[in-house]
């Protein structure tokens, strides 16, 4: 029965060759774009999921709130660990501090920069790493390492790296005590390719083993075997408070299985993040994949007449409805099997440039039982559903009124098929202006001032100690190359925050009042050299010697303090007293589509952790960089010459919704794409079925205008009522997802328009076609037929 099925299948397939070339087509795009949604959902529910400790890890988080909001955020203080450990024994199996930054490795002359971590001994273990050579059960020891695979070949090749020594910093001399296996991308600890002992006397941090004030390392633990995560958050929450006078701060363990898809935090509670991303993809994979199923039900139930015949006979002669239904799904099923050679054609090719876009490294897993079984169980499924409506629609018709000549479809036979294309249509024009929105706020805050120039701007991480101590020097000798205007060195480059302080001071202020400033150190010319802009007051001056305790503050900060006239005025830091000396322009240093952060500028240079430079624009980067480089080998001989475009950083910022309007690209395109295909079809078959009456107008002297627009009409009223669906869909959710934007563009007429005529646009030259080779069939040869 089956292999009869499959016969009369193959032969409908022959006889109706664009017919199942639309359908193949169709549903082998739309399960392309299923399968490849389906490998990028699949990774980020994966995501940490290499550890084998993934379910007993977890992070602390800081919650504090002073005058403002609450704020979450990972930064706790050094002693933590120590109390921890000390009081919940029982709760806790691992703890780690770390501290994550880009270090110089270096064996003999051979020297790279790479990201590792500061960590204490139990970090290894919780991890779970799986090491290659050697083993992390020594890591206690301070002068003692760990590296990944990668950093053992960048600096041994193919020799043994144990017991040898790697020098870090160009101050720091470790042993080599192991080697891991390199983490997957879809890791949070990807990027850290070593960790070195935390209590080094070369980590700063480890000197902060009593300062309950100052937040800056990370902290991990492995929860006991019977512990669970809100119980223990909840016997911890309080245990830093007493610490505070100002905040109200509180503590809680973040489990691994949330770090990646539940980061965004309200009121100390996560409340989601990347996981609506993974729900939005997860949406649209399976609307292109029923786009296509619409396609596959359309055209079948379209072409109904043509096979109402073959149904009369076989019910005639004994056939059962349930044997006619099987055979209609055996086809369809047939239809999505073919589809899915194409589609791993279509995916193999489309994989590369997909990780590209999606920043991945996803590579289909032909070796896993369960991919096969799950891509089976998926073209199986996609085969009923796209054949149950034809199947129960086709094998429900008389056979005595078939067989008679008596059958007509009738108009309502239509309805159906024009409430799919309405649907699809409407899923598609959706898709349309959810990503001119994505990309309009992108750009509305690519156009937003920055309050400074980033044109020509580098940022030079001072990571060896051969680098201090020479700023006034090493700028001479750099402007004296010709390649620069200035340079100036900072706590945080102008992409970044790194430090946030309470404990401010001035006249007015309430006593109740604790707000938090960024604070930001720098050197003379760092105004210059970043080209901020002065509001109020002056810059710093070396002409003023008071200078060297100076405030500049931005117009956030000024607003945050009320103050009406600030230039002169003293604000106390710590008890200390500061001059403020002028008012800049706000600076976008962080999240372009967020608020400014208040911010405070202090002449600090013992407290500076970069070097800024601003190339010269009459010269090119190139040539620049050549002249640069060799000022910098002088200055700091252990470290190679590793800069960073500011541009570059400041539009890295945008890469996660710039992905989105991407992929949301892409996946438009491939849903109109299929919604084409199925007009297509549909109109070739309602240009067959009304070639007659075409024949019959033509004669009557109908002109091939008259006859285009009698066949266009409808389906330009089809697309109409999408339009009239979709568009108020689309405010409400990208509406919705605009007010996540602190910073925000706004949703235009303009845009719904331009969806819509485009939408039109489409849809006219897809069934042009078949209307205009309709119009201009020689109506004699058509009325003749019979």
């Amino acid at each position: 029965m089956i292999k009869n099925y499959i016969k009369i299948a193959f032969r409908n397939m022959v006889k109706n060759k664009v017919h199942a070339f639309i359908n193949i087509a169709g549903l082998s795009v739309g399960m392309a774009v299923a399968m490849l949604i389906g490998l990028w959902v699949w990774d980020e529910l994966s995501f940490d999921k290499y550890h084998s400790t993934y379910n007993r890890v977890g992070q602390i988080m800081v919650s504090q709130k002073g005058t403002e909001d609450v704020v979450t955020f990972q930064s706790t203080v050094v002693p933590l660990s120590a109390d921890l450990r000390t009081r919940f024994a029982d709760d806790f199996k691992r703890i780690s501090l770390i501290w994550r930054s880009t270090h110089i490795l270096a064996v003999g002359d051979k020297k790279i920069s790479q990201t590792g971590s500061w960590a204490e001994a139990d970090m290894p273990a919780m991890l779970a790493l799986k090491m290659v050579k050697g083993n992390y059960t020594d890591f206690k020891d301070p002068s003692s390492m760990i590296i990944s695979q990668s950093v053992a070949r960048s600096l041994f090749g193919d020799a043994d790296p144990i017991n040898k020594t790697i020098k870090a910093d160009n101050k720091t001399n470790l042993k080599v005590i192991g080697v891991y296996e390199d983490l997957p991308r879809n890791t949070t600890f990807y990027e850290t390719k070593f960790f070195m002992p935390f209590f080094n006397k070369d980590n700063w941090w480890s000197t902060q083993t009593d300062k309950w004030d100052n937040h800056g390392c990370q902290m991990y633990v492995q929860l006991a075997d019977n512990a669970d995560f809100d119980k223990v958050s909840a016997k911890i929450a309080r245990v830093t408070a007493a610490h505070f006078k100002v905040y109200d701060e509180t503590i809680q363990v973040h489990p691994m299985s949330k770090w990646h898809l539940y980061n965004d935090f309200k009121n100390r509670i996560a409340v989601g993040g990347r996981i609506e991303m993974v729900w939005l993809f997860g949406i649209i994979g399976v609307f292109v994949l029923l786009l296509a199923c619409i396609n596959f039900m359309n055209l079948s139930t379209a072409r109904s007449e043509k096979r109402a015949k073959e149904v009369g006979i076989r019910k005639s002669i004994g056939s059962l409805r349930s044997q006619l239904i099987k055979q209609f799904l055996s086809e369809s099923v047939l239809f999505a099997c073919l589809a899915l050679m194409v589609t791993f054609g279509i995916v193999l090719i489309a994989l590369p440039g997909f990780n590209q876009i999606a920043d991945k490294q996803i590579a289909m897993p032909f070796t896993n039982t369960w991919f096969w079984a799950m891509a089976l169980g998926f073209t199986l499924f996609t085969g009923i559903i796209a054949g149950s409506y034809p199947a129960f629609y086709l094998s429900s018709f008389q056979p005595v009124k078939v067989l008679k000549g008596t059958f007509k479809v009738g108009r309502l036979a239509s309805v159906p098929r024009k409430v799919l294309v309405v649907v699809q249509f409407t899923v598609s024009i959706v898709l349309i202006i959810g990503t001119i929105i994505v990309f309009r706020q992108i750009q509305y805050a690519k156009n937003r001032p920055v309050g400074y120039s980033r044109a020509g701007l580098l940022t030079v991480e001072m990571n060896t100690p051969e680098i201090y101590g020479h700023y006034e020097a090493m700028r001479n000798d750099l402007i004296q190359t010709g390649a620069i205007e200035d340079m100036a060195e900072s706590n945080s480059t102008t992409n970044a925050i790194w430090a946030r302080n309470g404990g401010f001071d001035w006249e007015g202020k309430s006593p109740t009042f604790e707000p938090t400033f960024a604070s930001i150190a720098v050197t003379y010319d760092f105004g210059h050299t970043v080209g901020w802009k002065i509001t109020q007051g002056r810059d710093f001056s070396r002409s003023f010697p008071t200078d060297t305790d100076a405030f500049i503050m931005n117009e956030s900060a000024l607003k945050l303090t009320g103050l009406k006239n600030p230039v002169g005025k003293i604000m106390k830091w710590g008890g200390k007293p500061h001059l403020v000396v002028g008012v800049v322009k706000d600076m976008i240093m962080e999240s372009p589509y967020e608020k400014p952060v208040a911010s405070i500028f202090l002449m600090s240079p013992g407290w500076v952790n970069f070097i800024t430079l601003r190339v010269k624009p009459t010269i090119a980067m190139q040539e620049a960089l050549k002249k640069i480089e060799p000022v910098f080998k002088k200055y700091n001989p252990g470290s190679p010459f590793d800069f960073k475009f500011n541009d570059d950083e400041y539009a890295h910022k945008f890469s996660d919704e710039q992905r989105i309007g991407n992929l949301a690209t892409i996946f438009a395109v491939l849903a109109i794409f299929i919604s084409c295909l199925g007009l297509f079809g549909l109109a070739s078959f309602i240009a067959e079925q009304r070639i007659k009456e075409i024949g019959v107008r033509k004669v009557l002297g109908a002109s091939v205008a008259n006859l285009w627009r009698l066949l266009s009409t409808e389906f330009v009223v089809l697309v109409t009522i999408s339009l009239l669906i979709a568009i108020p869909m689309a405010y409400y959710y990208m509406n919705n997802w605009l007010h996540r934007y602190e910073y925000r563009s706004t949703i235009t007429w303009w845009i719904f328009a331009a969806s819509g005529i485009g939408a039109i646009v489409i849809t006219l030259l897809t069934v042009s076609y078949h209307a205009i080779k309709a119009a201009l069939a020689n109506p004699v040869k058509n009325l003749r037929s019979e």
